[in-house]
C-alpha cells in the first residue's frame, strides 16, 4: 500500500521524468535488516544518517555506501561542524517529514527551507544504479545515479561530496 509521503515522491519523480523500479518488502529499520531483501535488486545500496551539530542549529543527511562505517568525529572535522550526533525522531520529522527507519535522501522534498545539508559519499557516483527507501521503510526504489543527481539538484539543498 502506498501512503501519502511515498506518493508525493512518485509524483515528483514523474514530474522530473525520472524512471524507477519499486521493490516492496516488510518494514526494515537498519541496513542489516534490509540486506535479506536485496537479492535480485541491482545497484548500490546506501545507509542514510540524519545528524545534528552540538548546538542543534544545523542538520546533515549523510548518504554512505552501505558497507561503510560512519566516522562522526572525522566527518565533523571535514565539515567544520563541531561535534555531530544523531538527531532525534522529532527533528527527523520536523526537517525531512520522515519516521525512524525511513531515512532517505527523498525526504529532502519535505525540507522546504533547504535547511538540511547533504553529505554524499563519492563512491555512490561510481554505481550505475542506486537504491533508497521512498520515504517509507516498506519499499526500496532503484534509479540511475544520474537521475538521483537530477533529483538532488531539483531539491536545491547544499551538497558536500566526501
Amino acid at each position: 500500500m502506498i501512503i501519502e509521503n511515498e506518493q508525493k515522491l512518485y509524483d515528483l519523480l514523474e514530474q522530473l521524468d525520472i524512471s524507477f523500479a519499486r521493490h516492496e518488502h516488510p518494514p526494515v529499520y537498519t541496513v542489516e535488516e534490509a540486506k535479506q531483501y536485496w537479492q535480485g535488486i541491482e545497484g548500490a545500496h546506501a545507509k542514510n544518517l540524519f545528524l545534528r551539530n552540538n548546538k542543534g542549529n544545523q542538520h546533515y543527511l549523510v548518504v554512505l555506501e552501505e558497507s561503510k562505517t560512519a566516522d562522526l568525529m572525522g566527518l565533523s572535522m571535514q565539515l567544520a561542524a563541531g561535534k555531530l550526533s544523531f538527531a532525534s525522531e522529532r527533528r527527523l520529522m520536523d526537517h525531512l517529514g520522515l519516521e525512524t527507519g525511513a531515512v532517505s535522501p527523498f525526504g529532502l522534498i519535505n525540507d522546504t527551507q533547504k535547511a538540511v545539508k547533504v553529505v554524499l559519499d563519492r563512491d555512490l557516483a561510481k554505481a550505475e544504479l542506486v537504491n533508497f527507501h521512498p520515504n517509507v521503510n516498506t519499499a526500496t526504489i532503484t534509479l540511475s545515479y544520474g537521475d538521483f543527481e537530477k533529483f538532488l539538484n531539483h531539491c536545491g539543498n547544499e551538497i558536500f561530496k566526501i
